[in-house]
């Protein structure tokens, strides 16, 4: 099994990538192994995962994740379940002082 996931990061800002040991690699990040962003963005946190049978799936699926705007990732994350580019979605419209900022793409 093969997993994408969302990561939220201490300063707010959301990392988005995909692993086929999703224990391991969690691990990996919490401990600042498991990669240069994350390093300097502890600590994180497990916001969002979702199974792909296979690797090439999940590297589909991340980028199109990393497509969408902050706000979209959100309610992805908020959704809990896996949620297509485009779909209308009430919480999708953006408030005032909804920036995009502190985010990896």
């Amino acid at each position: 099994m093969n997993w994408v996931y969302i990561l939220r990061c201490g300063d707010g800002s959301l990392y988005t990538g995909w692993t086929n040991d999703l224990s391991r690699r969690l691990a990996a990040h919490q401990s600042g192994k498991g990669g240069k962003y994350i390093r300097s963005h502890l600590p994180v946190a497990l916001a969002y995962q979702e199974a792909v049978a296979t690797p090439e799936e999940a590297r589909k699926r991340e980028w199109a994740i990393k497509q969408l705007s902050r706000r979209e990732k959100l309610v992805l994350i908020a959704a809990g379940a896996p949620w297509e580019q485009g779909a209308v979605l009430e919480e999708t419209v953006p408030t005032a002082g909804d920036t995009d900022g502190g985010e990896t793409p």
